[in-house]
């Protein structure tokens, strides 16, 4: 039986770019040009590697956003992947995490699975809670932040890192499982994959479509929310210490002043 894979993928603004928020303090992402977030590459080159070794796997990538989201999608494809799903509906502007969750888990179980790959997090919102809550709300047990992964005969193993010792985990499938980006480089799409990429299939859903309701989702049904959001201040010319013989000391001062020291 084929080995059924759902890597979920985020559409995020660059972080190069100028980024800051809509008058209605959800992230304004007309402003600045988007992409695949670059710690779901992780997770769908991981995706491909346990593939590889697998005898019989598809790979499905999975993303809930904007029309442009599809653009995250087909370089998720042309990485290797084997097909797609775009969740799109105006309804759901504004929805934090715990919303997202909601219409993820919905979405994995209309496409099928046995193991679902995440980033470690987003790089907007970065709160690294989306693995976990997937696999509450789907009823798996969760294998999270590893550095290396693997499956073999029914069992997902991983390995992950902390700062003062490294745990092997490992549960049986069907799982949740987040990779870091100390999990391997991800590959550069070749010619020929983007090309492929172009042909393969790519699966529109709305809320209706996953037995979903407006005020579940969005701004309405969020638990999170932003009060209020102030721009940074531009950055001020420094101080300058100039050495003639008390140089040190003017500079022991002035961290101290500032408690740095």
């Amino acid at each position: 039986m084929s080995l059924r894979i759902v890597v979920c993928v985020k559409y995020v603004p660059d972080a190069t770019g100028d980024r800051h928020f809509a008058e209605d303090l959800t992230t304004d992402r007309d402003a600045v040009d988007g992409l695949l977030s670059e710690l779901d590459e992780y997770a769908v080159e991981q995706a491909l590697q346990i593939a590889d070794d697998a005898d019989d796997a598809e790979i499905t990538v999975l993303t809930v956003g904007p029309e442009d989201a599809k653009d995250a999608l087909r370089k998720a494809l042309s990485m290797g992947a084997d097909k797609a799903v775009h969740v799109e509906d105006d309804d759901l502007h504004g929805t934090d995490a715990l919303g997202t969750s909601l219409v993820l888990t919905k979405a994995i179980e209309h496409i099928g699975y046995d193991l679902v790959v995440c980033g470690m997090a987003s790089t907007d919102g970065t709160m690294g809670v989306l693995p976990a809550i997937l696999a509450e709300r789907l009823g798996v047990p969760q294998v999270t932040l590893l550095s290396e992964v693997s499956v073999e005969d029914g069992v997902v193993k991983g390995r992950r890192d902390g700062d003062a010792a490294t745990e092997q985990l490992e549960a049986s499938l069907p799982a949740v499982v987040s990779v870091t980006d100390l999990s391997g480089e991800a590959r550069y799409p070749s010619f020929k994959g983007i090309m492929a990429a172009k042909k393969k299939p790519v699966e529109s859903l709305d809320l209706s479509d996953l037995g979903l309701e407006a005020e579940q989702v969005g701004l309405e049904g969020a638990w999170t929310t932003v009060d209020e959001a102030v721009q940074r201040p531009a950055r001020t010319a420094g101080t300058i210490v100039k050495d003639e013989g008390e140089g040190g000391k003017q500079l022991a001062a002035f961290l101290a002043e500032r408690k740095f020291v």
